[in-house]
């Protein structure tokens, strides 16, 4: 079992009144692939903002790989967290070539300006691409891509500082059926890869949780419905609960869920 990447104690998030987020216990170890799902506005990705240090909690003490919200600088903690978010993807430059989005993940920044990359950054950046199958991408700028190579191009960029940690926010959200499928393929890839970081992905669809994810935490109105080993905690049940509609829940062959009400 891997050391504690995260951990949540009685954490709480309040904006303008409203309680987003509350009473949340969370452990998540670094050989652990966890899914957070729930309906929209469950606060998965207010969630996801506290494990990537961008959001404090109004009450309850949270450790980021080692760290105390709080106690530390957050921009010595950031760079050892890769994130892929629509907030993230709206903030980048259109003209922006691809290899250069990746690039300057290096140095936590969007917008190629007058850094030097040494040749390891380069070839580290081109084989994270090509991992991720945008390897014909590599000189378009981010303002002609498709949604799903936008999605791709973003994962590459957060794997790119080799964090310890990797936040994924509704990484399939916005694809077809086919952007989407391809998409779950390489990050079940991603995480069946004993020397990738500690994964967490966030997503309000079943179908969209890739196979070699380990735990799961269900959310709904801002708490926990249930948590743990995803073989264990995803049944027909919790996810009812979660979604508040009785829900008929099925898992394929190769190991991916899939639900559709009762």
């Amino acid at each position: 079992m891997g050391g504690q990447v995260l951990q949540l104690q009685d954490v709480a998030v309040r904006r303008d009144g409203a309680a987003l987020l509350r009473g949340i216990d969370w452990s998540v170890r670094e050989d652990e692939r966890w899914v957070v799902i729930g309906p929209n506005g469950a606060g998965k990705t207010t969630l996801l903002q506290v494990a990537a240090s961008l959001l404090f909690p109004s009450e309850g003490s949270v450790e980021i790989l080692g760290e105390r919200l709080g106690q530390t600088d957050v921009f010595d903690l950031r760079p050892r967290i890769g994130l892929a978010s629509a907030a993230l993807s709206e903030r980048i430059p259109p003209d922006e070539k691809v290899i250069d989005l990746v690039l300057t993940a290096s140095y936590a920044i969007l917008g190629r300006w007058t850094e030097e990359y040494d040749s390891h950054d380069v070839t580290r950046a081109v084989e994270l691409i090509d991992q991720l199958g945008c390897a014909h991408l590599i000189r378009r700028r981010f303002g002609t891509l498709s949604e799903g190579e936008r999605k791709r191009v973003q994962i590459a960029r957060a794997l790119m500082p080799d964090p310890e940690l990797l936040l994924l926010d509704e990484p399939a959200a916005g694809l077809d059926v086919a952007g989407r499928e391809d998409l779950v393929r390489r990050l079940g890839a991603l995480a069946r890869d004993p020397k990738s970081p500690t994964m967490v992905l966030v997503t309000h669809h079943v179908e969209e949780i890739p196979t070699g994810f380990t735990h799961v935490l269900l959310l709904r109105h801002g708490s926990v419905v249930d948590q743990g080993p995803i073989d264990a905690v995803m049944t027909q049940e919790n996810l009812s609960a979660t979604f508040g509609v009785p829900l008929h829940l099925d898992r394929g062959q190769e190991g991916r869920w899939y639900a559709r009400p009762l």
